[in-house]
């Protein structure tokens, strides 16, 4: 495993070795960008977390915080998108491998 040496601007300086994997993971956790991030991947990954149908019908997919945005037009799909609101958490969250969905709104 390769390491590198990770340097903090803080009034003392730290030095810490971490693999890349961990220092990217640790700085992205830091920045802002780890939600935009989670969003993309979750429409890029959208049919693979639905099926097919589901992502066909759905208009849009955006994340806010932990709360799941989901558009369509189809009034079947908004009711059994809503019946299933703990399942679809559950499927996000293991897609992850971490708790990124708390709650789902449907429009």
């Amino acid at each position: 495993m390769r390491l590198i040496k990770v340097f903090f601007s803080h009034p003392k300086t730290f030095i810490m070795e971490y693999s890349i994997g961990d220092a990217l993971t640790k700085f992205l956790q830091q920045s802002q960008w780890l939600p935009k991030i989670r969003e993309r991947k979750i429409q890029a990954d959208w049919e693979t977390i639905v099926g097919k149908t589901i992502a066909k019908y759905t208009r849009s997919v955006k994340l806010s915080g932990s709360t799941l945005y989901i558009s369509t037009d189809v009034a079947v799909l908004k009711q059994e998108l809503q019946f299933g609101k703990a399942q679809l958490i559950q499927r996000v969250n293991e897609h992850f491998g971490v708790e990124v969905v708390k709650d789902i709104v449907v429009k």
